[in-house]
Formats: C-alpha cells, sequence, structure tokens
C-alpha cells in the first residue's frame, strides 16, 4: 500500500519534458500502420465537454498540432452518453473505440485496453505519472494537477452576515452557515447531476485523510467500509438539509445551472474543484470570490490533506491502427509548451514550472496548495490507490437518497453493499 506523498512532491512532478514537446514532435516507432484513406491519419479523441472545455474549445486546441502534421487529423468526438465514464464502454462493446480518451484514469479492467506508455521518455515526467502508476506501469498522462477540497465564497455575503473569518472545522462551518441563512443567503450552493456526491467527497477529503491515509486502499482490501467510515460527514450533511443550508429542490438544478447560481450572487459559498476559477473569471458579478481549505474535524491540523486529482488525464487506446499518430498527439497535448498553458488557463488548473497569468482567485489557490501538508487521491482514486470503476456514480447516486427520505444510515449502508458486490 502507498501513503499519499507531500502536495509539493505531487504537484512537483511537472515540466522538465516541455521543451521535447515543442512543434509536435513525436515518434517513428517500428510500427507498421497505416493512414486511413487518402494519406491522412484519422486520430478520434473522446473528450469530456464541459461550461470550458467546449466543442469549440477542443477543435481550437488541436489545430496548431493539426499544422504542425499535415498528414495527421484530430477528429473531437464529445460524449454520447451521461459523459465519457459512459461512452467508453458503450464504445468498447460496440468494437468502435477512439484511439485517444481524456478525463479517465487507468484502473485494473481500463489497463488492459490502454497502451502501456511506460517506455516513453517524456510520459514519467508528467504531472503525477509516478503516483498514477499501475502495476508499475504508466497508462494515463495528464496536463497539470487539481485541487479538490476548496470551498470558493461570496466575500460580500459573508460581510453582511457578520463572518469576518473563514471557518477551520467543520463545527465553525456549520455555525457560518446558520449566520448566513439569518442574513438572508442560500449558505451552501449545489446541485444534481454528479455535483451531489462530489461536493461531500470534497468536503470529507481533509479530514478523512488524516484518520484513514490510505483509504482508498484499505476499502479495497476490505479492511475499511467506505460507507461506513464517510457516516460521519453524512449524517451532517443530512442536517444541512433539514436546516434549510441547501436547497431541498437541488436535485433538479444540472451544475452549468448551480455555477451559474453561485456567481449570480444567488448563494453564498459553493465547494468545488481549482476548475471552477476559470469560470469564475469569465463571469460578470458585483462581488469579490474568495476561496478557503475545507474545513476538518475538531482537533484535527488545519488546513489538511487537499485532495489532489490528474488534470486533463489521456490515455491511449492498445486497439488503435494509427498508434504513431496517437502517441504524437498526446506527448504533444500534455508537453508543449503553447498547448500546456491553454489546457491550464481553460479549466483553472495547475502546473509546478509552468508560468501563465493568473488571475488572483487563483493565486489563492496556489498558495492552498503550497500551504496543504499532502495531497490524497479523490473519489474513486488512482493508480494502486484506485476503488472499483463506477464507485463516483455509485456513491452520488446513494448520497442524492438522503434528498428524497433515506437516512445517512441506508445510504452509508447502500454504498457498502455496492462495494461488497464487487469485491
Amino acid at each position: 500500500m502507498r501513503s499519499p506523498r507531500p502536495f509539493l512532491a505531487l504537484a512537483t512532478i511537472g515540466c522538465l519534458s516541455l521543451l521535447a514537446g515543442c512543434g509536435g514532435g513525436g515518434f517513428a516507432g517500428d510500427s507498421q500502420e497505416r493512414p486511413s484513406g487518402g494519406g491522412q491519419a484519422t486520430v478520434r479523441m473522446l473528450v469530456n465537454i464541459t461550461p470550458n472545455l467546449t466543442q469549440a474549445y477542443w477543435d481550437g486546441l488541436v489545430k496548431p498540432f493539426e499544422q504542425a502534421n499535415p498528414g495527421i487529423d484530430v477528429k473531437i468526438e464529445a460524449p454520447t452518453g451521461k459523459g465519457v465514464a459512459d461512452t467508453l464502454p458503450q464504445q468498447l462493446a460496440a468494437g468502435n473505440a477512439p484511439d485517444v480518451v481524456e478525463t479517465l484514469t487507468a484502473d485494473e479492467t481500463l489497463a488492459k485496453q490502454m497502451l502501456d506508455l511506460t517506455d516513453q521518455p517524456w510520459a514519467k515526467d508528467t504531472p503525477l505519472a509516478e503516483q498514477a502508476r499501475l502495476g508499475g506501469k504508466i497508462y494515463t498522462v495528464g496536463v497539470g494537477v487539481q485541487a479538490q477540497s476548496l470551498v470558493f465564497y461570496n466575500k460580500k455575503a459573508f460581510e453582511k452576515a457578520g463572518i469576518d473569518r473563514p471557518p477551520a472545522t467543520l463545527d465553525d462551518f456549520d455555525a457560518v452557515m446558520g449566520k448566513l441563512k439569518t442574513a438572508g443567503w442560500l449558505p451552501l450552493q449545489t446541485g444534481g447531476e454528479f455535483l451531489t456526491g462530489l461536493q461531500v467527497l470534497q468536503l470529507s477529503n481533509p479530514s478523512r485523510a488524516q484518520t484513514l491515509p490510505t483509504w482508498q486502499q484499505d476499502v479495497k482490501a476490505g479492511k475499511v467500509k467506505a460507507g461506513e467510515s464517510l457516516l460521519p460527514y453524512l449524517e451532517r450533511y443530512r442536517t444541512w438539509i433539514d436546516k434549510g443550508y441547501v436547497d431541498k429542490n437541488a436535485l433538479g438544478m444540472k451544475y452549468a445551472d448551480a455555477e451559474t447560481a453561485f456567481l449570480s450572487g444567488k448563494s453564498a459559498m459553493y465547494v468545488m474543484g481549482s476548475w471552477f476559477t476559470a469560470s469564475e473569471a469569465k463571469s460578470k458579478k458585483d462581488f469579490e470570490v474568495g476561496v478557503f481549505p475545507a474545513p476538518v474535524d475538531k482537533g484535527q491540523r488545519y488546513p489538511g490533506p487537499q485532495g489532489a486529482t490528474m488534470a486533463a488525464p489521456y490515455m491511449i487506446l492498445k486497439s488503435t491502427p494509427q498508434k504513431d499518430a496517437a502517441i504524437k498527439l498526446v506527448q504533444w497535448l500534455v508537453t508543449d509548451p503553447a498547448a500546456v498553458k491553454s489546457q491550464l488557463k481553460q479549466d483553472g488548473n495547475f502546473r509546478a514550472g509552468v508560468e501563465r497569468e493568473f488571475t488572483p482567485l487563483e493565486k489563492q489557490v496556489q498558495q492552498i496548495l503550497d500551504g496543504a501538508p499532502s495531497g490524497v487521491p479523490q473519489g474513486e482514486g488512482y493508480g494502486d490507490a484506485t476503488l472499483p470503476k463506477g464507485f463516483n456514480a455509485a456513491w452520488n447516486t446513494e448520497v442524492q437518497g438522503l434528498y428524497v427520505g433515506k437516512s445517512p444510515k441506508e445510504v452509508a449502508e447502500g454504498v457498502d453493499r455496492w462495494l461488497a458486490g464487487r469485491s
């Protein structure tokens, strides 16, 4: 089992190979592949589509690569299911898998379908590549690091509610929400889709990591029950619903609408990852947004460990008929300076050694990352610290049950039943 390393070690894996990626360089290898009709190799890339990462953005991102490599055409494909995690298995089952997939990281099941990149010299220097190794091999490479356990807040709301400092403990967090509600604000913005369960995990990371630093490994080994270990946070969250600290009808709100609601001043706090800074930078509002590390349980160190995930992870399908072109594309995406900076800026992510213009809010996030004592895998995790694929979705479904009458204990038991069926 592998304990999480200090966050600086996570974030510093980064830019030694940036210069090597300039100009769309790649590998010829020994492949006998043939380009598709007309002498053009078409690389299909399945990507995540979000308010920041639009189809137009992706098309524009790869355009310089196509110009530098006129024999390669990159076809950006949006998910046909709820997301990439739903779409890729459907495509694999239909024998219509893409050449490159973005968003997902390799687990024991996916790794069997993915190209081993361990022998590519540029791969080991990409962010979190070493931490995401699976069985000692590199299948996933990424652009940067996402901070996960962040609470963004409306400074005007805090001032009007008489709150002079962000809360450091979860008990203080409860008290702050009470003051905000009394002052006429919706204390905490949430929503439906994947958002509900994600926020609970993001909030629990810093506390859980101090009591169970190898949580994913321990759950996988049967030493710890995931739902049972997170029951105290589910119980606390249920009180927030009961007290009106979150909207009792939140499940009907989409992720993008929840983000807009916070940025339009309808709520006081919003738990989200560092990519939110990109949306905040584009928004027009009459208040300033601040950010603080997620609070921790009473008596624990604050700030606690920061949830950390690989930003813009890429994998190459082993079945690709365009192996050399796919490798060349992925290398460019994660090492070319302009491509890296573009992706970091577009989705509010970070990478040690890469200088770009930071917004005031991004500077605050960087300070939080610098001050975090360690980084921990988020949710399903990555590498050898990985829970069964689908855990995030199953957890989210169970957490949403709190809004429709399920008790925290029932939710925890539902999570543990799901995991028991996949042990």
